[in-house]
């Protein structure tokens, strides 16, 4: 008998000589929201580039919905571009929001800066549920429950994207607003302004709200009567306040019974609030005290655009930038979430062992400068994108320079990496076993889990692998900017 294949590593989209193919469906240029699958449905975010209602032209954020048995398209959400253009809402990069799906209702992030809560029918069972105000109301049209405008609402000045993926827990969305500077990179706009809050999943109203990445810019107005631009630049290289744009999504996690809600933040520190009424519980900064922000890859200091991941009682998360900053010098953290208070590491001590170091919440960490003759470049972890994943006690952890990590969970211990030698802003995925992860070059690579590094597969896409690819009920899905592929064995 021959050797029965492993699920999942073997296929082939070659038009022709297809392998292992359940169905494609066509995106618009660029597709990063999601996949996601819940209720026999797919939902994707992307743009308008591949119209699917011939009736709707142009540059717009959209939301696809497919029939996950047989890919057939099923509904879109459309939403139009900003009228401040590209400071505000970058043009053809669509919805980057990963939806939210819970029961019948569909959260995500539009490109306008909204909160959208959505019927999972879209207009396809011929009701129109909620808000009556939809602009688009054609059969194959979202029906909206209700939208929380953040811009008109809360006075959010979102830097050229808005990209938050919500998170539910219980009654409450969290995420961030991604609140940011101005065109300039210098100025925020609306440093009272909301970065993190929390809205009611039934009404869309908020039940509470943080500035914490700019408080202290508000606060240092309200004492001097410098101009602000003069503060911002005094302010940038301690920390104090958001760099750039807040690009990252928060994670929920119960320790030792305490449920906290954990926002990276767009002065590149990490926080921790208790769920209910947003009271800050802990805090970490996530640079080197003697870090400096600049916007080229000559910057040390960086803020987020990763998920947090809690493991153990642990957060992981590694620091990083607009991938247009290019690569850099970054940091991989591991952090104990039981603490409270100012839990970072003292200065540039990063010995969490260190008697200076005490009352931090340092586990470990990764990264730094190192010596190029020794590691063949001048730092060990970069600017990264991507989420942690962790399974099995073992962390996986990759970087814009498109370097994959291997590293213990519980001691930080460097097991392996691997060089793809092309830019990376996908994810790794760990299931069965297995190590997913695409790249810029257009291939997914497949790795055995474990201490020691195995190289399973490589798999030509034919476009940038920038969404990170997911398994529900046996079928694996890829995305390239473009496409969609439901992967199994057959």
């Amino acid at each position: 008998m021959g050797r029965r294949p492993q699920p999942h590593t073997d296929w082939s989209i070659e038009e022709g000589a297809q392998k292992n193919i359940k169905w494609v469906a066509e995106m618009g240029s660029k597709a990063y929201g999601g996949p996601i699958i819940a209720g026999g449905k797919v939902f994707m975010g992307t743009n308008n580039q591949n119209p699917r209602n011939p009736k709707i032209k142009g540059d717009k954020g959209i939301v696809m919905c497919f029939d996950e048995a047989t890919g057939k398209f099923l509904w879109q959400a459309v939403h139009d571009k900003l009228q401040a253009g590209r400071v505000n809402d970058w043009p053809f990069e669509g919805v980057c929001s990963s939806p939210f799906v819970e029961g019948n209702r569909l959260y995500y992030v539009s490109n306008r800066c909204e909160l959208v809560c959505a019927d999972t029918m879209g207009f396809l069972d011929g009701s129109n549920d909620g808000e009556q105000d939809e602009k688009y109301k054609d059969p194959i049209d979202a029906d909206f429950i209700w939208r929380l405008d953040m811009i008109r609402e809360l006075n959010v000045f979102p830097h050229n994207l808005s990209t938050s993926s919500p998170l539910v827990a219980g009654d409450l969305i969290f995420l961030l607003t991604s609140n940011g500077v101005d065109e300039g990179h210098i100025n925020i706009p609306q440093p009272k302004a909301p970065s993190f809050i929390a809205v009611n999943k039934k009404t869309g109203k908020v039940v509470w709200q943080n500035n914490l990445p700019s408080a202290k810019l508000v606060e240092a107005q309200e004492r001097s009567g410098e101009k602000k631009e003069v503060l911002v630049k005094q302010m940038l290289d301690k920390g104090q306040i958001i760099m750039h744009g807040q690009w990252a999504s928060p994670t929920y996690a119960v320790a030792n019974g305490k449920p906290q809600v954990i926002f990276p933040g767009g002065d590149g520190w990490l926080y921790s609030f208790e769920p209910a009424m947003g009271k800050l519980i802990w805090k970490f900064d996530c640079n080197p005290k003697s870090s400096i922000y600049k916007l080229s890859g000559r910057g040390t200091r960086s803020d987020f655009l990763a998920t947090p991941v809690v493991y153990d009682n642990k957060v992981y998360i590694g620091v990083g930038q607009d991938p247009e900053h290019d690569e850099g010098v970054g940091h991989l953290w591991c952090i104990d979430i039981t603490k409270e208070g100012d839990v970072s590491p003292a200065g540039d001590n990063f010995d969490p062992k260190a008697a200076e170091n005490k009352n931090s919440a340092l586990v470990w960490h990764y990264g730094g400068a190192g010596d190029p003759d020794k590691i063949g470049r001048n730092y060990y972890f970069g600017r990264t994108l991507s989420t942690c994943a962790i399974h099995d006690g073992l962390v996986y952890a990759a970087e814009l320079a498109g370097y994959l990590h291997c590293l213990d969970a519980k001691t930080g211990e460097h097991y392996w990496e691997h060089d793809m030698s092309t830019p990376c802003c996908c994810s790794p995925y760990s299931v069965d076993g297995k190590i997913y992860i695409g790249h810029d070059s257009g291939k997914v690579l497949i790795f055995a889990q474990g201490k020691e590094k195995k190289l399973l597969g490589e798999i030509e896409m034919n476009g940038k692998v920038r969404a990170t690819p997911v398994v529900v009920n046996g079928v694996l899905y890829v995305a390239t900017e473009n496409k969609l592929y439901a992967i199994k064995n057959q």
